[in-house]
């Protein structure tokens, strides 16, 4: 959330950030509304002060006339407060629809066209047979199941069978134990039903309520484990000195995929339900940007260790969230589709959630506390690094060599053969 003194004090720096992002910013209104507030709270300090006057000057029993007059002090004083109290509701209610304006290091655009190429690691495999997708190596190996998954479920959910899951949940623990042995993250096993304010407090509602899964007592299934684990240290003051905290998580993740009609229906790309190994840090202001850097290098990392091609990208101001401040994303080349996948996305929102969500730090013993900033950043999305993994390790014979990094998972299995 954008502050509304920063509102009052920049209002063309957060339209001009609203405008690259291709959002909509109700600035114009929340100016008019504060507006309007603190001009009301000006006549409520005159009307009080006249009402103590009038109290003073009171001697003894006071008249029918100095009751009538205290009475409407009384009325006008309460009219006021409740009139305030309604403007600064709808004022706090507008806030949260404003996006967090870009850093200004972020490239200018209005598409993934403009996205901006940093670098790449590793070659793409090359064979001597047509490579082919995931989700034809996956029929032929007997590991997925989309038929009986619908059958259970509906459209857009998978069923893992026999080397299959073993696989996934190779890749799972990898990504753990990548994070916690070698990058200093500590795991968090956070509950996967959440209470509205936390969603409001990672940015995902009011504006992405039609993408949530939406259950009875106002609790959402989590679209990522970034919900539960930001929330963790909501409306707390963190010792300053506890500063980088870095927590990964494991979780399924739910979304409706609500603005994404007809994209990827086939094979195990965009699901209601997948699972995600997520990186979450909290920060001081002054190394956030530093701390993006290091969090994508800890994504590439699994990459890296399974061997497979991939970009990363720095995204422009058009192709980047509601709440992100500065984003990365990390691309697997999936020989098979011959496409880019999006396998991550890592984000530094400076303080846009943190102040959702009242998380603040202190610098040092009695000074005063200081918002946090947040980052998170997935390490990685499990399907589609799945298929990453189908598509370049194939074999002519429709096996699918398994990387050397996941074979202790799987008791030194070297490959998933056809049935």
């Amino acid at each position: 959330m954008i502050a509304l003194q920063r509102i009052r004090d920049e209002p063309e720096l957060i339209r001009e950030g609203a405008r690259l992002k291709g959002e909509p910013a109700p600035v114009d209104e929340i100016l008019e509304l504060d507006a309007q507030a603190r001009a009301l709270r000006s006549d409520m300090e005159a009307l009080r002060a006249d009402q103590n006057r009038e109290t003073k000057e009171i001697r003894g029993k006071p008249t029918d006339e100095q009751r009538e007059r205290l009475a409407g002090f009384k009325r006008r004083i309460q009219e006021a407060e409740e009139s305030v109290g309604a403007l600064e509701a709808r004022v706090q209610a507008l806030l949260l629809v404003v996006p967090n304006p870009p850093h200004p290091s972020v490239p200018a655009g209005t598409s993934d066209a403009d996205n901006v190429t940093v670098r790449t690691w590793g070659e793409p495999a090359r064979f001597d047979f047509t490579p082919r997708p995931h989700h034809e190596l996956g029929e032929a190996l007997g590991i997925f199941d989309f038929e009986r998954a619908a059958k259970i479920s509906g459209a857009r959910f998978a069923v893992l069978r026999g080397d299959g899951a073993r696989l996934q949940r190779a890749l799972v623990t990898y990504m753990l134990d990548l994070a916690t042995t070698r990058h200093g993250y500590s795991e968090i096993a956070p509950p996967y039903l959440v209470r509205r304010e936390a969603m409001v407090g990672t940015g995902n509602l009011p504006k992405f309520e039609d993408d949530a899964f939406h259950t009875e007592g106002d609790m959402f299934l989590i679209p990522t484990a970034e919900v539960p684990v930001t929330n963790l240290y909501r409306e707390e003051i963190l010792d300053g000195d506890l500063l980088p905290i870095r927590h990964v998580a494991y979780t399924p993740c739910w979304r409706r995929e609500a603005g994404a009609a007809g994209k990827d229906t086939r094979g195990y790309v965009r699901l209601h339900q997948f699972d995600k190994v997520e990186l979450v840090k909290f920060v001081d202001p002054e190394t956030s940007l530093d701390e993006l850097e290091g969090l994508v290098g800890d994504a590439e990392a699994v990459l890296q260790g399974l061997g497979i091609h991939y970009r990363v990208l720095l995204m422009c101001t058009g192709d980047m969230g509601f709440a992100q401040w500065k984003k990365y994303d990390l691309e697997a080349w999936c020989p098979g589709m011959d496409r880019w996948l999006e396998v991550s996305s890592c984000s530094v929102f400076a303080d846009f959630q943190a102040r959702r969500a009242d998380i603040r730090y202190r610098p040092a013993a009695q000074a005063k506390p200081r918002f946090v900033h947040t980052l998170n950043g997935s390490a990685l999305a499990v399907p589609r690094t799945f298929d990453a993994v189908l598509e370049t390790f194939q074999q002519e014979d429709g096996s699918v060599g398994i990387p050397d990094a996941l074979r202790r998972y799987m008791d030194g299995q070297e490959r998933l053969c056809p049935r």
